[in-house]
């Protein structure tokens, strides 16, 4: 049966607005004239004038966070509990069959910059594209921030989702969400407004708190989910095993299933 493959992941990439200031990947890309000698040292003898066109490998150095890039967080990124008071999980305790599943996208590109989505909300976009959610359901959001994607507004684009809006997706039995914005939550730009109105701290990463109650996982900084109908495909999002971490670098891919 053929399949057709929609990446929704960006490229992990320095030098671009895709995350505050304090926390911008930096990569070092050696190209195979710079490392002729490394390859050379492994040999006595070997000159690298002996190397096919006098080349050596080509090889990367990264100085990153395991949040840059598309990732998936653990719930021990939202905090050092999860599901009413048990120890939260890290990324390579995550189980793996949370990760591949069908796919459904909310589209919520209309919702203004730090908007706060509720659950009736996502209750209403579910009826609109006709979907009764099911437990392990992979649900991803597309908000106006997946446009804005390495401009400097980036960051500080998109609406959120909030406690109620997550506790209702985890209350269906998904655990894998999603979306194109720096965060699941609102940006904290427009969050810290709202904090020196009313200077109530619940306010304060309330979709990621929400793994306090139910444990989850997240995607963050997905992209092309324009492309994608609101069902029909699977997602599938495995992280890259880093030892007792709060996040992991994913490739997220949509699959459609017997489609050219």
């Amino acid at each position: 049966m053929a399949r057709r493959f929609v990446d929704i992941s960006v490229a992990l990439e320095a030098d671009i607005a895709s995350d505050p200031p304090i926390m911008l990947p930096k990569i070092n890309y050696l190209a195979h004239a710079d490392t002729a000698d490394q390859v050379a040292g492994f040999f006595p003898g070997l000159s690298k004038d002996d190397l096919p066109g006098g080349e050596g490998w080509a090889v990367e150095f990264l100085n990153v966070a395991t949040h840059n890039g598309t990732h998936l967080d653990a719930p021990y990124h939202h905090h050092s509990t999860m599901d009413g008071g048990k120890r939260a999980v890290t990324i390579d305790e995550v189980p793996l069959e949370w990760c591949m599943n069908p796919g459904v996208k909310l589209d919520f590109r209309d919702k203004p910059d730090g908007y706060v989505v509720n659950a009736d909300e996502v209750e209403a976009e579910l009826s609109r594209i006709g979907h009764d959610l099911q437990p392990l359901d992979i649900v991803v959001v597309n908000t106006a921030a997946g446009a804005r994607y390495g401009q400097p507004d980036y960051v500080d684009t998109g609406c959120g989702m909030g406690r109620e809006a997550t506790l209702y997706l985890l209350e269906k039995g998904v655990r894998v969400t999603g979306t194109d914005a720096w965060s699941w939550d609102a940006p904290f730009s427009h969050t810290a407004k709202r904090w020196m109105e009313t200077h109530d701290p619940s306010i304060i990463w309330e979709g990621h708190r929400a793994s306090m109650k139910i444990g989850y996982c997240h995607m963050e900084k997905l992209s092309n989910l324009e492309s994608l109908p609101a069902t029909g495909f699977t997602i599938c999002c495995f992280p890259v095993k880093i030892k007792a971490a709060s996040a992991g670098f994913t490739r997220a891919v949509a699959i459609f299933e017997g489609q050219p």
